[in-house]
């Protein structure tokens, strides 16, 4: 057995390589670098009161240009140079070969200082083209002529044979296809005859003979019809009722000519509203 100061061959080339490692360091630069970050985290902490020196952020680096909305260019670019888009968006005007609603008033009405209302002729030509033809609601939108209906709350052009406004855009002219009220001549009294028909069991041919003829509104306002009341989602929500939804189905199973004789009905069961 070796004596106990003699150092073992695992201790020797342990400290051969530490020697050798060290020494790599020393080339490397790591040694200092080790040591300058020692010294700084046993340097004391700055104290109370004392104002340390800020570095000056440096500014971020762009490597892609910046994203801008798509308007901020359009305003950027000369009109004609971007991408396709409509004069209205580019801020052009517009001028459009108009023809006037009214004949040789619209003279007279320039005359006397008044901004007349024009139609494009081929606006005009285009809406009798795909204007439906059908006594519905309509299939063609149109948030100009169209009159909402105070039901279904669109603005479609009807179908009526002789309407002046949806036919031929007279905008002085009302619709034939939609309802007004003798009484309130409000938004309350305006419905298509599709909703007409569905809703209350109305014809508009009767309608428009009646010259008398009253909207849900009026009609229990004056108490002409007990139980007889709009309902319209809007109106049934304000009566705390829930909106009956597509119920003509159900309404004609149970043999009423509508869903206000059906609800009616069931407003009557109940003996209140």
């Amino acid at each position: 057995m070796g004596r106990l100061g003699d150092k073992s061959d695992y201790e020797s080339i342990r400290e051969a390589r530490i020697s050798e490692n060290m020494a790599r360091m020393e080339m490397l630069g790591l040694r200092r670098c080790a040591g300058e970050l020692s010294a700084i985290s046993s340097a004391p902490s700055p104290r109370a009161g004392s104002v340390t020196p800020r570095k000056t952020p440096k500014p971020p680096r762009v490597l892609t240009p910046l994203r801008r909305s798509g308007r901020l260019i359009a305003a950027a670019t000369p009109p004609g140079s971007g991408s396709r888009r409509s004069a209205r968006l580019n801020g052009d005007s517009v001028q459009h070969k108009a023809l006037p609603y009214r004949g040789s008033d619209a003279e007279e009405e320039e005359q006397e200082g008044k901004s007349p209302m024009y139609i494009d002729k081929e606006r005009l030509r285009v809406l009798q083209e795909t204007r439906c033809d059908s006594k519905a609601r309509g299939s063609v939108y149109d948030p100009v002529l169209g009159i909402c209906c105070h039901f279904c709350r669109q603005k479609k052009l009807c179908g009526e044979e002789g309407c002046k406004r949806c036919g031929e855009g007279d905008f002085e002219q009302q619709c034939i296809g939609k309802t007004e009220c003798s009484s309130c001549h409000s938004s309350y009294g305006i419905l298509c005859r599709a909703c007409l028909k569905v809703r209350y069991g109305e014809e508009m041919e009767e309608v428009r003979k009646n010259k008398k003829w009253m909207c849900p509104h009026c009609v229990e306002e004056k108490g002409t019809k007990k139980y007889w009341i709009c309902n319209s989602s809007i109106c049934l929500k304000k009566r705390k009722i829930a909106p009956t939804g597509i119920a003509i189905f159900q309404a004609r199973e149970q043999g009423y000519a509508s869903v206000a004789h059906l609800l009616m009905d069931q407003l009557k069961s109940r003996g209140s509203f």
